[in-house]
């Protein structure tokens, strides 16, 4: 199964007119990097029995996240109605997309959600050891992550664009094949990194942990283009007016470059995976789209 099958809709495309103004650096989707924070949590999940319909204690979910990774998730100081309190950080709470899911599925599911803050790459060991009960964390299928822990349908489906300086020789480029033997550089850990390399003869820079080291290297100089989440581009481009999207010509950009956002549970739990696909399918495409915008415009900067 490829991570594309996952997606019960093609989310809608979000363009920049549509999502209107923002005014601060989002970041990318589908894969974040690592950022250490104990995880601060040591109960387990049970996994036996397919026909379980309850997940963890059934009261609390435990949402695993690195709360880093604005505006799928971040860490916010004040409570507020779109956000959920984090467990291991006191006086902490987050917010974010990946937050009003794991809201929306815990309502369906008569729990009260809270966030685990921790690395995300700790996350898929985290759940298998019953350390969080599922991961909302703008995480996607893939096919290694999936020997280990299921996957929902997705609630969120990104792309991959590609970002230079508005002066650079390679702004007015229509196809991947124009990079050829530039640098590029992505965030660590993500299909944002992954893709680099079908650029022909690329120097594939070594990634880097997040999203604004990324776009400081391509400010600074160190490298010809980043990759970047599509549907973050028209607030990047807003707060950094000297970068711009390459265009690509149909067919000339990157292959499979969707990104969809998937829950993560423990194996062997299908009844209540099917009640979480139940819960995102009654997602409308345009209140995923508001959620979006909404989350997007009151991230931080």
């Amino acid at each position: 199964m490829d991570r594309n099958s996952l997606s019960r809709r093609s989310f809608v495309k979000v363009t920049s007119g549509m999502i209107g103004a923002g005014s601060v650096l989002a970041l990318a989707g589908c894969g974040p990097a690592a950022q250490s924070s104990d995880n601060g949590s040591s109960s387990s999940t049970s996994t036996s029995g397919s026909s379980s319909a309850v997940l963890g204690d059934g009261t609390t979910l435990r949402v695993g996240m690195e709360a880093a990774y604005a505006p799928y998730n971040w860490q916010a100081s004040e409570e507020a109605d779109t956000t959920i309190p984090i467990e291991n950080v006191d006086g902490s709470y987050a917010d974010g997309y990946d937050v009003q899911v794991a809201k929306k599925i815990a309502d369906g599911l008569g729990m009260d959600p809270v966030a685990v803050k921790m690395s995300f790459s700790g996350l898929v060991d985290a759940l298998t050891a019953g350390q969080i009960d599922i991961i909302c964390a703008g995480m996607s299928y893939t096919a290694e992550r999936a020997q280990s822990i299921d996957f929902s349908d997705s609630y969120l489906d990104d792309g991959i664009s590609l970002i230079v300086k508005k002066d650079s020789t390679y702004a007015a480029a229509t196809s991947i094949a124009d990079f050829a033997g530039t640098s590029v550089l992505g965030q660590k850990d993500t299909f944002y990194d992954d893709v680099i390399d079908q650029i022909p003869n690329v120097n594939h820079m070594t990634p880097v942990a997040t999203i604004p080291n990324v776009v400081e290297n391509i400010e600074q100089g160190t490298c010809d283009a980043i990759t970047f989440s599509s549907l973050s581009v028209p607030y990047l481009l807003e707060d950094y007016p000297d970068l711009v999207e390459v265009k690509f010509a149909d067919g000339k950009g990157f292959t499979d470059a969707t990104n969809p956002d998937n829950a993560g549970i423990a194996k062997g739990q299908d009844a209540i995976l099917e009640k979480i696909n139940q819960i995102i399918g009654g997602i409308s495409d345009d209140e995923r789209a508001k959620i979006w915008n909404d989350c997007s415009n009151r991230q931080p900067s």
